[in-house]
């Protein structure tokens, strides 16, 4: 499809034809991952930020945030408790903090893959220099989620003052020469966003080729210049997931937090449209009300342990089954995959 095509889909979608979609979008996912869905275990570490997103709870200009950073054998102890759960990837999300430095990231990179050899380190930290990104590889990351949130440059510049549209394109594309499994992705229903702004978008999606992808409704926050403006719809939201799975079959896409706090069975809405991701919080319990992208966020307050019961009787309830493996993407598994240099990264 062409970005008339898609333009033409979307404004013209009722209820027979959205159910099409997302039974379509169901059905290769069925091909490609059949029932599985995989848990990653979220550990925020940090919400200090030096960027200054309009649409983001924890951009540099709000000064109400109560700031928290994590040590680094907090940051393990939480792999421990994921790992005695069953885990077997760590996603491992912040602000983009320069406190931790490349050093005492790979630091931390090579200390999880020492203890835990069998299980995948997913980095979310932002933009950082190829030098950094390389030497993380090398430390034991495998995967790195950084979404290009907007395809539209317009869109974007008008976001991001702090940040530029060459630049993030840039560093997903250093992401993907490195080795890494590469994560994108972008939010529904930004103030000014457009069908045509999706459908640039899914093709950029498809250009890419990433291995993952990270699709969520914008939320608003009441500490953003953003706060009065209405939050995109779950509709148009599991929409874009559908026509993600089809365009990109191959991704693992996630059933976000977001899609749970748009509604009470956002993530299992989202999973029978395509999804094929959970990502269960492990970040102390003190800390995970401080992180807040938007407003009224879900599961802050359950214990490690019963968010994955929960969220594991939930997903079989909507017809799915869990797989605590290391769940790589198809794309990432067909391709020859680099390996990291245990001398410069100081494994052993």
């Amino acid at each position: 499809m062409d970005s008339e095509e898609i333009i033409l889909l979307l404004e013209n979608l009722g209820p027979d034809s959205r159910g099409r979609l997302h039974t379509l979008a169901h059905q290769k996912r069925m091909d490609r991952y059949g029932t599985k869905v995989y848990l990653r275990g979220l550990i925020e570490f940090s919400n200090i930020c030096k960027q200054n997103c309009l649409y983001c709870g924890i951009r540099s200009a709000n000064k109400s945030a109560a700031r928290y950073r994590l040590q680094l054998e907090e940051i393990m102890d939480c792999c421990q408790e994921g790992y005695d759960l069953g885990y077997r990837t760590f996603v491992l999300q912040s602000g983009e903090d320069d406190w931790y430095t490349t050093d005492k990231l790979a630091q931390l990179i090579a200390g999880i893959k020492r203890s835990y050899p069998d299980a995948a380190v997913t980095l979310s930290i932002g933009e950082r220099d190829d030098e950094t990104y390389t030497r993380l590889f090398e430390a034991g990351a495998e995967r790195f989620l950084l979404r290009h949130e907007t395809a539209s440059r317009r869109l974007y510049e008008a976001l991001h003052p702090t940040m530029t549209f060459e630049n993030r394109r840039d560093r997903l594309r250093s992401l993907k020469t490195i080795g890494y499994q590469v994560g994108a992705g972008f939010m529904v229903g930004l103030p000014g966003q457009t069908s045509q702004d999706l459908a640039e978008d899914l093709l950029y999606l498809k250009e890419l080729n990433p291995d993952m992808i990270g699709i969520g409704p914008f939320l608003p926050h009441q500490a953003t210049p953003l706060k009065d403006e209405p939050a995109g719809t779950l509709e148009a939201t599991l929409d874009m997931i559908a026509l993600a799975r089809l365009f990109v079959p191959d991704a693992l896409i996630p059933a976000t937090t977001a899609m749970g706090t748009a509604h009470p069975y956002g993530r299992e809405l989202a999973l029978q449209a395509g999804a094929n991701v959970v990502m269960p919080n492990l970040s102390p319990l003190a800390v995970r009300p401080k992180y807040t992208l938007y407003d009224n966020k879900i599961c802050t307050g359950d214990e490690s342990a019963q968010c994955r019961f929960c969220l594991e009787q939930r997903i079989e309830t909507a017809g799915f089954r869990v797989d605590m493996g290391r769940g790589d993407s198809l794309n990432w598994l067909s391709r020859p995959q680099k390996k990291m240099n245990p001398e410069r990264s100081g494994c052993s």
